[in-house]
């Protein structure tokens, strides 16, 4: 990600056609570590591509993702409306709770807490 935005810096900053030493300056003017190896995938999976259409596709498929609220989540918490076998909403709540309350113990055990 660290590529792709310094990428976009870039071009943001008026400069067409970024470089691999361009991409790298803008590493070492923030400190950031500057991956080589990804440098050079990102640049052989964008070459011969427009900066403008990846965008469009990638919203395109980020748009099928977001396709309709919750009803999926309704599905999938009320069962299908099946024969009850499967377990209830209940259950993951209340096993969550049980290892939250098991860390909190865990973590008393010989040491003050800082909320006692």
């Amino acid at each position: 990600m660290k590529v792709i935005a310094a990428f976009l810096l870039a071009k943001l900053a008026g400069n067409e056609n970024p470089t691999k030493d361009d991409l790298k300056s803008i590493f070492d003017s923030v400190g950031a570590e500057f991956d080589e190896a990804r440098t050079d995938l990102f640049f052989s999976l964008v070459k011969d591509h427009d900066v403008a259409e990846l965008i469009a596709a990638g919203r395109e498929k980020m748009g099928a993702l977001y396709s309709g609220g919750g009803a999926g989540a309704a599905m999938v918490a009320g069962g299908g409306g099946g024969g009850g076998d499967g377990p209830s909403a209940a259950e993951p709540a209340a096993e969550a709770k049980k290892v939250e309350e098991e860390k909190e113990e865990s973590d008393d055990e010989g040491m003050m807490s800082l909320f006692d």
